[in-house]
């Protein structure tokens, strides 16, 4: 999967990160040596902002990095300001989604779990519609059918020649719940039927016989890169959503999905309790 600007962005400021700390340099000292601040150092290894090529050939150099490293290097430096296709939407876009649409067409792994409603990257327009608008009460109708473009444009990820893996644990509640209507959710779950068939989406059903698990408190996806150093984790929230990278919060959760693909049933299960949800909506 080709990796993207933000991609490249987060592997080289880990990447400088490590390099530096395997030559037991402080970022004072590192910086004082290719003429940077260490301000300027500490904002080049977090992941954020604009860096210049040539400050990253010359940490390399510095930090003793193979010809190989330097140049790999000095390329994802060069391509971290390439932009995503919804850069060019006419209508603005919540920053929350902003970062997430950018880590998303990055990824390539995402883990879901679900509680309230269907993970949006398997949403038929119809139930993407109805949350919409039961999420946003007052949201004027153009604002809604432009969110649900974007949320369309978002699954053609499924589509690429080689798509993310996509797992997703959805609570019983959430195939039960009446999101727009008896027609609006059969179309859902037989929606769901068919991208349980393709080989890179898995999807379990975590049943109400279960009781209570390790993630009560709600929905989240895991939004997984290239090197385990790269893992967002999402949380789903009312005013919108956040964005967790720390490492112990990655490994509860984690841990957490772990589990939850552990207690849901399994594949066959779960597709036979979709199949029987759906004749009973």
């Amino acid at each position: 999967m080709p990796v993207g600007p933000t991609t490249r962005r987060r592997q080289l400021g880990a990447d400088l990160r490590r390099l530096r700390e395997s030559k037991g340099l402080t970022l004072e000292e590192a910086g004082a040596r290719v003429g940077i601040s260490k301000a300027t150092l500490s904002r080049y290894e977090t992941k954020e902002g604009t860096v210049k090529w040539p400050v990253v050939d010359a940490l390399c150099r510095e930090y003793g990095a193979s010809e190989a490293e330097r140049l790999a290097l000095v390329e994802l430096a060069k391509g971290a300001k390439i932009q995503g296709w919804w850069r060019s939407l006419a209508d603005p876009i919540p920053e929350s989604m902003n970062l997430m649409l950018t880590l998303e067409d990055e990824v390539v792994r995402e883990d879901h779990y679900a509680c309230m409603y269907v993970p949006g990257l398997l949403q038929t327009r119809a139930y993407a519609e109805a949350v919409h608008r039961a999420s946003e009460v007052e949201c004027p109708e153009r604002e809604v059918q432009h969110m649900v473009d974007i949320r369309m444009k978002r699954q053609e990820l499924l589509d690429r020649d080689e798509p993310p893996r996509i797992w997703c644990v959805i609570d019983e509640a959430a195939l039960r719940r009446q999101v727009g209507g008896r027609e609006v959710m059969r179309e859902q779950l037989g929606h769901l039927l068919a991208l349980a068939e393709r080989p890179h989406v898995t999807i379990q059903v975590l049943p109400f016989s279960k009781g209570a698990h390790a993630a009560a408190v709600g929905s989240f996806a895991i939004l997984r890169g290239p090197t385990p150093d790269l893992d967002v984790v999402y949380v789903d929230l009312l005013s919108g959503g956040l964005f967790m990278e720390k490492r112990p919060e990655l490994e509860r959760y984690r841990l957490a999905f772990e589990y939850l693909s552990a207690q849901a049933l399994d594949l066959e299960s779960s597709t036979d309790i979709v199949h029987r949800i759906s004749k009973e909506s």
